[in-house]
């Protein structure tokens, strides 16, 4: 995969170049500052970025700023945001869209360089992966959506592994049913959320985004 990689801190920064070369992948840019950022993913339209969310200079979302802003010029741009905060707004904007291909860890979590690659590889696939403690996160918080409220403790259990990026047969192997029953527990969440199937929409991406809305 040709990767771009934004964080400012320099161990960190050249430690996941070096990651990425180990597994055979080839970072074309590896940058420490926003604009800069914005201009790499425009010019060079890597496989997939891997982003901190703050960057120089104002350290604030610089590094997101820039991702959606390289993504309104080159759709479905895979992003994986990295963060040392439970902030689910950062998944949330990236999510808005409805393209998919993003995804949201948690800087301290990343310990596993292969688990850490498949991630990557997930996220340049096209696929959604949500932190499991942002996750976490959002069960604690009290369901304001009644489209959520109308959901079983089950469905919301399948949704908050749909939203860490879980295929259904991980889902089943996590819940030890069989994956038919998982497939019915999606269904069961696509129509109470309103998700009717179309040819351009991506449900299980609008439903992660429904999730973190509520």
């Amino acid at each position: 995969m040709r990767i771009v990689v934004a964080e400012d801190h320099f161990l960190l920064r050249d430690g996941l170049v070096r990651l990425l070369g180990a597994y055979g992948h080839e970072v074309v840019a590896a940058v420490d500052n926003g604009d800069e950022l914005h201009k790499v993913l425009v010019a060079e339209r890597p496989d997939v970025a891997v982003v901190d969310v703050r960057l120089p200079p104002g350290f604030s979302d610089e590094g997101l700023r820039a991702a959606l802003a390289a993504r309104e010029r080159v759709p479905g741009l895979p992003v994986l945001l990295l963060s040392q905060y439970v902030e689910p707004l950062y998944a949330h904007e990236l999510l808005a869209d409805g393209a998919g291909a993003v995804g949201y860890v948690l800087k301290d979590r990343v310990t596993d360089g292969a688990a850490f690659l498949r991630t990557i590889e997930q996220v340049a696939g096209g696929g959604t992966v949500m932190d499991p403690e942002v996750v976490s996160k959002l069960f604690a918080r009290k369901v304001r959506d009644r489209r959520l409220g109308s959901l079983t403790v089950r469905e919301r259990e399948v949704l908050g592994m749909l939203a860490q990026g879980r295929s259904n047969a991980g889902v089943a192997e996590a819940l030890f049913v069989t994956e038919k029953a998982v497939a019915k527990h999606i269904g069961n969440i696509f129509t109470k959320l309103g998700l009717l199937p179309g040819e351009s929409d991506n449900r299980r991406v609008l439903a992660v985004l429904a999730y973190l809305e509520g």
